[in-house]
């Protein structure tokens, strides 16, 4: 389509950037004090850009002369991306890290990350692929560092930006070289191109691939590119770091599956398991390492955590292994296991940090001791918390067992070669269930009852409501969860 005519389908990224826009002059009319104002702004604007998708046409065609797709797929993880961002909102609220600096400026960044992550999940063309990579990057880096005043908050952000431009560069570099081989930018125009590469250039495609999945796999936290992960998480905001651990994972997978699905497999929306461009290497085996790696290394350093929030931080690297376990596949049961895993984590890991934001006003502190008898002072609280951490562990009747019941079955379902895969993700989900439930034994095993309990303050009980519920009900009866995932699975296979 057409620049002019695409726009009638651009309307939530407009939206958006309205939004940023009001959110900046609101800004400059407040004080420090009123900044926090800023919020209602940027939340209104993110919920109506919600509605506009929800209620919006299901046409699949490529805009803007086929740089962006406008499909179902790319829909279904802006509705998680927004879901996400307006929970971190809400919770950023009440969150006293941020009480002694203006909030304007960090709402509004939140904005413009939204819209980073928009252009994102629809990008057809590696050049947009790069440009909204690095602007959702950018703003990472400033949220990361936001605390100014903090010296953790500010390495953070430093280590940040020194490893993001690393992998950037390792990035562009294997772009690079996909443009030579191919002389294109658009994604259904280089998977012409491979189909008819010479054997000559088999090489260089490997090395592009390699290149390519190595700033992936940094915005992602896959091992051996998560170095980055357990400092920046520890040293942001938490909510900040709430929003790392589940936004942009989730548009890192949905860029990495319309890629690989489009440019190195059959691009047919998941119709074979095939990876047709990349057949003279082991791909699928070479994936499924990392997948390995990346749960087996996040879990055994977080059984040696003290810090919760650090603990969190590896766990997010384990759960990004476990995703991982859909892509070798490049199947439509991968795929959907993947998606549906990412609505299920997104829901109980939001809760679990949510709590650690509580926690950090309340005491202070981070670490497992601060959580000593927690259970008996505030049960609704410690009760909540103990279901997040079983359902992060994959324990029935929660979200969570749902989720990796999906991916482990696509495993095994995918064929014997990587049976082995699906071994390696229980025996880590084990592992897994003895720091999640430490949570809990520090809570309920520790520490004497109270005469008297209380309960959180009125906006957290309701976000923490509104997690904990689905997070329980989901894993009793989640069918719409399935069929909205299984509806989203329609890709832009062909340029219209």
């Amino acid at each position: 389509m057409s620049n002019l005519s695409s726009l009638s389908l651009f309307w939530p990224e407009l939206i958006v950037t309205a939004t940023i826009l009001i959110g900046i002059f609101a800004d400059l009319s407040y004080g420090k004090k009123e900044s926090f104002k800023t919020s209602y702004w940027i939340t209104a604007g993110l919920v109506l850009a919600g509605i506009l998708i929800l209620t919006g046409s299901e046409r699949v065609t490529g805009l803007f002369m086929n740089t962006l797709a406008h499909d179902p797929f790319a829909d279904f993880f802006k509705i998680l991306i927004l879901t996400a961002t307006i929970l971190v909102i809400l919770s950023s609220l009440k969150n006293e890290e941020l009480q002694d600096y203006g909030v304007g400026e960090y709402y509004n960044i939140l904005a413009i990350l939204v819209l980073g992550l928009f252009i994102l999940v629809s990008s057809i063309d590696i050049l947009v692929v790069y440009i909204s990579l690095e602007t959702v990057s950018l703003m990472s880096y400033f949220l990361a560092g936001y605390l100014k005043r903090s010296n953790r908050s500010s390495e953070a952000s430093l280590k940040y930006v020194i490893y993001g431009a690393v992998s950037s560069g390792i990035m562009l570099f294997g772009l690079s070289l996909l443009f030579g081989l191919t002389g294109s930018t658009n994604f259904f125009e280089i998977q012409a191109a491979l189909s008819n590469l010479e054997a000559g250039n088999e090489l260089v495609l490997i090395l592009s691939a390699v290149f390519i999945m190595a700033g992936f796999g940094y915005k992602i936290s896959a091992v051996p590119f998560h170095f980055w992960t357990p400092d920046v998480y520890e040293g942001s905001p938490t909510t900040i770091t709430a929003y790392l651990s589940v936004a942009p994972k989730a548009a890192g997978f949905a860029v990495i599956i319309r890629f690989f699905n489009q440019i190195f497999g059959d691009g047919t929306a998941f119709l074979e398991q095939s990876w047709t461009a990349l057949s003279s290497l082991p791909w699928p085996q070479m994936l499924a390492i990392m997948a390995a790696a990346t749960m087996t290394l996040g879990n055994l350093v977080a059984l040696q955590q003290k810090s919760i929030k650090r603990m969190l931080a590896y766990s997010s690297i384990a759960h990004a292994g476990y995703m991982m376990m859909g892509l070798p596949l490049l199947s439509s049961q991968g795929v959907f296991g993947i998606m549906i895993y990412l609505v299920f984590y997104l829901i109980m890991n939001l809760g679990a940090f949510f709590i650690v934001v509580f926690v950090k006003n309340k005491t202070n502190g981070e670490n497992f001791d601060d959580y000593t008898g927690l259970g008996w002072e505030m049960p609704f609280v410690g009760v909540v918390l103990a279901l997040f951490m079983v359902s992060l562990t994959g324990l029935p009747p929660t979200a969570g067992f749902i989720g990796k019941f999906y991916l482990f079955a696509a495993v095994i379902k995918a064929g014997s070669q990587f049976y082995w895969l699906a071994f390696v993700g229980i025996i880590n989900s084990v592992i897994s269930l003895y720091y999640y439930l430490r949570v809990v034994k520090v809570m309920f095993l520790k520490g004497d009852p109270q005469e008297s309990t209380s309960l959180p303050g009125k906006l957290f009980t309701v976000l923490l409501l509104l997690l904990a519920i689905p997070t329980l009900g989901f894993g009793l009866y989640w069918e719409p969860i399935a069929n909205w995932v299984s509806n989203s699975m329609i890709l832009l296979t062909r340029i219209m």
